[in-house]
């Protein structure tokens, strides 16, 4: 077994990344929100009494990535320099997919699930008046380049 990078002599620690040069960095991500029929019937009326929950999962998804490093313990913070939220009501369910960028020593993967997962919490805290039977699923990371493991591409789901 190869040596832990978060955790020396039995305790968790952050890997110490001064000595690695930045790069350009990008990762995608997705997440899906099913909605019972009596929430998607009430997000399609617009008589969800809090708002529009597509807009304020969007804004919720950007201020995510940005603040990753307050809640996953031991990420870096690290300067995102570009994020984008799509938020879309699909047959499915609501969509959440964001991209996100940097120029850091290490990789902006967990900024992009903090941000679908954080529009996925607050589709469900917009619409859990009309049900509480929403489903957060399907949270994964799509693709990332730039760093030492080099580029990802998830497989198509099946």
């Amino acid at each position: 077994m190869s040596e832990l990078t978060h955790f020396r002599d039995g305790q968790p620690h952050m890997v110490d990344v001064t000595d690695k040069a930045p790069s350009t960095r990008e990762a995608t991500a997705e997440a899906w929100v099913r909605l019972p029929l009596e929430a998607r019937a009430a997000l399609e009326a617009g008589t969800n009494p809090k708002g529009d929950p597509l807009v304020v999962a969007r804004l919720a998804g950007l201020a995510g990535s940005k603040r990753t490093a307050d809640l996953v313990l031991l990420c870096h913070p690290i300067p995102v320099t570009g994020a984008e939220v799509q938020v879309t009501l699909e047959p499915e369910g609501v969509r959440l997919w964001a991209r996100v960028r940097t120029t850091a020593p290490t990789g902006v993967e967990m900024e992009a699930l903090t941000a679908v997962t954080v529009a996925a919490l607050n589709v469900y805290d917009m619409l859990k008046a009309a049900s509480k039977a929403i489903e957060i699923t399907g949270v994964r990371l799509l693709s990332k380049t730039g760093g030492k493991s080099g580029p990802y591409q998830a497989p198509p789901v099946s």
